[in-house]
């Protein structure tokens, strides 16, 4: 047993934090505001009711407890998200610092947010280690609310004095201007700092007037839209209307707001329209043409001295009549028409051209040009008819329209495409050959020339603005020596030769131009063809020896003798003399296939050509093939005279052709020779120099296919060649 007394220790002083957890949930709901308690770690350990309120729910305290907030979620006042770990009882919890009067925006699960006055105060234990923190927070969502609208009305004032459209300024008792909007600004050409500050008569240009605009307001007078003139920067004085109340405190005159309009367009409107009736009363006698005013019925109220010289009558006569009474009874129904329309409100008004009878009878014509004039609510109160005496102009016209009709006959009547431009390339005629030769008529603002495309003798594109009427125009020269080619819409093209010419006028100005294009087809066809004769003519000679060297080396050797050579050799000789005279015939281009068969068969037969049978369809050949051809016939029909079916007179042959559509093969031209009725036939114990030749002109030359069939009915033949050497 210890001889030593123990005495109780003094009883441990409870920290805040310890208070506050022990303390009864009564005591936290006693505390006007949303207040709630964490523990050094961050975890929500006390809250009461109005917390719970303003968080629109109720967080757990045993079970999967919340850390820094019991909120559904957290936002900054500018509506940026905020994560719980980082909000402000974080802060406190985790830093110990303390945080007044921040502003979070709390969002329930409702989806509702109210704006909330944060207070927050780390607990400390009596060493100083941070044991949680209390956290007092209330809604000012109705504050917010209320400032918000009180910043929007005073943004909308502001608003409503700096960008109103019409001047303001606002003057002290004293005259000195206290401030200005833009548009006062705006109107005088000031900087704020040239106008605030200054007093307000520096800036009026009439001293009795700012004198007694100060001397109303100072009395608790009003002034609406007063006229005065104010000195801008510029120097200008500017028009304007003032329209002002005061502010007066125990009747002392503190300020007044000005609004400033400006009315210097108005006023300036207003001394123009006053000059302009002077200048027309001024004018109305002064002027070269003649002026009317006539009432709804056509009588005159008014006339111009011109008027009367213009009709030769004097102004009281005028005044007695109605502008229908001199004018040409041909003329006449037509101008009372249209007054009729015009005071109708059909019309605003009119312009015609009508004859017009003088005193003496004779006859003048006359533009005329009328308009209203009308009451404000769109009544006609009377015409005014501006006459111009045209008879001299009309005249002129009639003999320049005779004269233009006269060219354009002429230019219609050319064989030769014929247009002209203005000065700036823009067509202005072109007659029916230029559109027959073009293909197309030029459409509205087609420029440079009248054809669709044009290209150089090379082939290569010629741009319209590049073309030889272009560079006539540009060049205010005429171009000659040039060739083109023009494409029409259908894709043909037409060679030509262009005259572009430049048109100037009397006083030698650049006023258009004039363009012949001359179709030089047929000269170019005409070259063409001769060239390639002279090409065909240097080949068909080389060839033409050279066949004629081998008919004649060929014929010796299978010849019987002498005689039997000269008959074949000149069988053969005539056969290719037949189809050069057919080919010369048509300047060597394609032969008709028909008429080569019965150049070739024709002759040869004699009388048996009536039981020759020539059928196919229509088939142009070139001339290498048409030659080629006519050798093989020949030997045909030689052999079907002396051997074949022609040597008898039962006998009878027949050649025809076709021009099959093979889809996939490459399309032919087939021949086909038949004989009928004559001599058994049996095949050759040897190929013979005629078959030989067949075969060379057809398989060699052509590159086609050549099958002789010796069948006892009678000889066949079939001759293939490629459909390229044919024009069907």
């Amino acid at each position: 047993m210890s001889i030593v007394e123990e005495f109780p220790l003094p009883a441990r002083r409870l920290s805040e934090y310890d208070a506050l957890v022990a303390a009864a949930p009564s005591v936290l709901d006693a505390i006007p505001g949303a207040v709630y308690l964490c523990d050094h770690d961050g975890w929500l350990v006390r809250y009461n009711k109005e917390a719970a309120k303003l968080w629109g729910r109720t967080p757990p305290l045993e079970e999967k407890r919340e850390r820094f907030c019991g909120s559904h979620a957290l936002f900054l006042p500018d509506g940026t998200p905020l994560a719980h770990e980082i909000c402000p009882m974080a802060m406190a919890v985790l830093e110990g610092t303390e945080i007044r009067n921040a502003e979070v925006v709390i969002e329930r699960p409702d989806g509702s947010r109210s704006v909330a006055l944060v207070n927050i105060r780390p607990l400390k234990d009596q060493e100083g280690r941070i044991e949680g923190a209390i956290n007092c927070f209330q809604d000012i969502s109705a504050q917010k609310a209320i400032e918000e609208e009180v910043r929007s009305k005073n943004a909308d004032l502001e608003d409503f004095f700096e960008n109103s459209a019409i001047g303001l300024h606002i003057v002290g008792g004293d005259g000195i201007i206290q401030r200005a909007n833009r548009a006062e600004l705006a109107l005088l050409g000031y900087t704020a700092d040239e106008y605030v500050g200054r007093h307000i008569a520096e800036f009026h240009a009439d001293a009795p007037v700012i004198g007694d605009i100060l001397h109303k307001l100072s009395c608790g007078e009003k002034l609406d839209r007063y006229p005065a003139r104010l000195r801008a920067r510029d120097g200008s004085i500017k028009h304007v209307l003032i329209t002002s109340n005061s502010r007066l405190e125990d009747g002392e005159f503190i300020n007044t707001r000005c609004f400033t309009t400006d009315v210097t367009d108005l006023h300036e409107a207003e001394s123009a329209r006053r000059d302009s009736e002077d200048r027309l009363a001024a004018t109305y006698e002064a002027a070269n043409i003649g002026i009317a005013e006539a009432d709804p019925a056509g009588r005159l109220l008014r006339v111009n001295d011109t008027l009367c010289r213009m009709l030769g009558r004097s102004r009281e006569e005028l005044l007695a009549m109605t502008f229908r009474d001199y004018t040409h009874e041909d003329d006449r129904a037509q101008d009372a028409a249209l007054y009729a329309r015009q005071i109708a409100g059909e019309l605003d008004g009119y312009v015609l051209r009508k004859r017009a009878t003088k005193s003496d009878g004779s006859t003048v014509y006359l533009d005329i040009h009328s308009s209203s004039v009308r009451d404000k609510a769109g009544g006609f109160r009377y015409g005014v008819r501006v006459i111009q005496d045209v008879t001299a102009s009309k005249q002129m016209e009639d003999q320049i329209r005779a004269s233009e009709k006269h060219m354009r006959d002429l230019l219609e009547a050319l064989p030769a495409a014929v247009y002209t431009t203005d000065s700036t390339g823009r067509i202005t005629f072109y007659n029916k050959a230029a559109v027959e030769m073009s293909g197309r008529a030029p459409q509205p603002g087609d420029m440079w020339c009248v054809t669709w495309r044009l290209f150089n003798p090379d082939g290569t594109p010629l741009p319209h603005d590049q073309c030889p009427m272009a560079v006539a125009l540009k060049e205010d020269r005429a171009v000659r020596g040039a060739e083109a080619i023009a494409e029409r819409p259908d894709g043909s093209r037409v060679p030509f030769i262009p005259y572009p010419t430049p048109l100037h006028d009397a006083d030698g100005r650049l006023v258009g131009a004039i363009n012949m294009l001359v179709d030089i087809t047929e000269r170019k066809q005409a070259e063409s063809r001769q060239k390639v004769l002279i090409d065909e003519l240097n080949h068909r000679v080389k060839n033409s020896l050279a066949t004629v060297q081998s008919l004649a080396g060929q014929t010796a050797r299978h010849a019987d003798g002498l005689d039997d050579f000269l008959r074949r050799f000149e069988d053969r000789l005539l056969a290719l003399s037949r189809a050069h005279d057919l080919l010369t015939r048509r300047h060597w281009e394609d032969a008709p296939l028909e008429s080569l068969a019965r150049e070739v068969l024709m002759p040869l037969a004699g009388d048996a050509a009536g039981r020759i049978k020539i059928d196919g369809p229509p088939a142009a050949l070139n001339s290498r093939t048409a030659l080629s051809l006519t050798m093989a016939l020949n030997e045909l029909a030689t052999n079907a005279i002396k051997y074949g079916a022609l040597s008898l007179e039962a006998g009878s042959l027949s050649l025809a052709w076709r021009l099959p559509d093979e889809a996939g093969a490459q399309p032919r031209l087939i021949l086909e020779w038949h004989e009928h009725g004559g001599p058994p036939v049996t095949p050759p114990t040897r190929r013979g120099f005629g078959t030989r030749l067949m075969e060379r002109c057809i398989e060699r030359d052509l590159g086609g296919e050549f099958d002789l069939a010796f069948e006892p009915a009678g000889l066949s033949c079939r001759i293939s060649i490629p459909v390229e050497l044919v024009n069907a």
